[in-house]
């Protein structure tokens, strides 16, 4: 019997897939082993030998890891699509005898538990295995218990009604449903991002206001000096989870938060605190973060117009090892291989995420000291034990930021004082 030409190339886009992403894996740890013994000349007076090789380790560790998992979601990836995973699952869910809408929720249902314990094992080990061992790790398993429930709450209470309205529009609003349900989706989401910094978050995290002190007077006069408004600054307790450090903005309009990881204030000071909040900063100002919106609204629009013209395609199905087409199987399968194809745009996200670091850098230089943010961020690559010497084409192909000795050099072309 011929080959569906679907399941030739998802075979030939998963097999190439697979296998960049082993080689540069393999090119990432052999360049990392190849510079433990040392560290980058530029670093050497601020990172010890024995912390750059703990991050050598620590990657290199989490690579090989990884590698496993990776193989391992492969396998179930195949047993789910070509396998006959999903039309299992499909026939289970039809037991229950309800209409096409209650047997999609609860096929969606049923596969998000078997995946949530399917992924538990790699979840497990990378925080009670890895992150412990060099340090990390500050998550009990009664906060780990306590965020899974929380989680799954969330999952009936706000996704249950999305996807109850996204099967009632695909069955009942004709040809163009897929652009209907694109706008409902998209102010779903921004009423997400929106509604996230008050009610959302607060539910993982405890968020309390930024102490009177030397780093928020720095913050506000920041703050004024760019004509920034926020709704407040706010102090994260990361460290009931985690020993890594960070900042952020979060919502949008009057709802804006500046947020920092309490870990970050513990480590950095007042000065480096504002350098890195700059650079967050920049990325308001130029508009980065309302560009990488946009971005994610045109592709989610593609992406829905695919789906409008692939729902009806019983090739498309059965290509994938579906022989059961409706409306919450062409969702799911979708979802689940569209990941093989759009992998290859990898490298062109990462290039455009590294420019946009890059002018924020250039922003946080010219509204705070660039020598303090070196500062900071050699601080945070050592705390957070980040490789100073990943792979030139591994960083390339996949890092959002620009890598250490890069980024670093790059802002020593701005270091100056701003009167403040």
């Amino acid at each position: 019997m011929e080959v569906n030409i679907y399941t030739k190339v998802f075979l030939g886009a998963l097999f190439c897939k697979s296998l960049i992403e082993s080689l540069l894996d393999k090119r990432n740890l052999d360049h990392i082993v190849k510079n433990r013994g040392a560290v980058p000349e530029k670093f050497a007076s601020q990172v010890s030998l024995s912390d750059h090789q703990k991050a050598a380790d620590y990657s290199v560790e989490k690579i090989k890891v990884n590698q496993y998992f990776h193989l391992f979601d492969l396998v179930i990836f195949l047993v789910w699509t070509l396998g006959g995973g999903l039309e299992v699952l499909n026939r289970i869910s039809m037991t229950f005898g309800k209409s096409e809408i209650g047997t999609g929720l609860i096929f969606f249902g049923i596969l998000g538990v078997v995946s949530a314990i399917l992924s538990l094992p790699q979840s497990l080990y990378m925080t009670f295995v890895i992150e412990e061992k060099y340090g990390f790790n500050k998550t009990t398993w009664k906060t780990l218990m306590s965020d899974m429930a929380k989680g799954a709450v969330l999952a009936v209470v706000l996704g249950g009604p999305i996807a109850y309205a996204v099967l009632w529009i695909m069955g009942m609003l004709g040809t163009y449903w897929w652009l209907y349900a694109f706008i409902f989706l998209s102010v779903i989401q921004l009423l997400l991002v929106f509604i996230f910094p008050t009610f959302i978050a607060p539910m993982f995290n405890k968020f309390s206001p930024l102490e009177e002190g030397e780093v928020k007077e720095k913050i506000i006069n920041l703050l004024s000096r760019c004509g920034f408004k926020s709704s407040g600054l706010f102090v994260m307790d990361a460290s009931k989870r985690s020993g890594h450090g960070n900042a952020y903005f979060t919502g949008f309009g009057k709802n804006k938060r500046i947020v920092f990881f309490d870990t970050l204030l513990n480590t950095l000071e007042p000065e480096e605190v504002e350098a890195v909040l700059a650079h967050e900063l920049g990325h308001m100002i130029r508009k980065h973060i309302l560009k990488g919106m946009i971005k994610g609204f045109i592709f989610s629009f593609l992406g829905f117009a695919l789906l409008g013209y692939l729902k009806n395609n019983l090739m498309f199905f059965e290509g994938h090892g579906v022989h059961s087409p409706s409306n919450y199987m062409a969702l799911t399968l979708f979802s689940l291989v569209a990941g093989v194809y759009t992998f290859f745009l990898t490298p062109i996200s990462a290039y455009f995420s590294r420019r946009y670091e890059y002018e924020a850098d250039e922003f946080a230089s010219q509204n705070s000291q660039a020598s303090k943010l070196i500062s900071a961020l050699v601080k945070m690559y050592k705390d957070n034990a980040s490789s100073l010497t990943p792979d030139p084409i591994y960083s390339k192909f996949y890092f959002s930021h620009p890598p250490a000795l890069e980024r670093v050099s790059y802002l020593e072309k701005f270091k100056k004082n701003i009167q403040t």
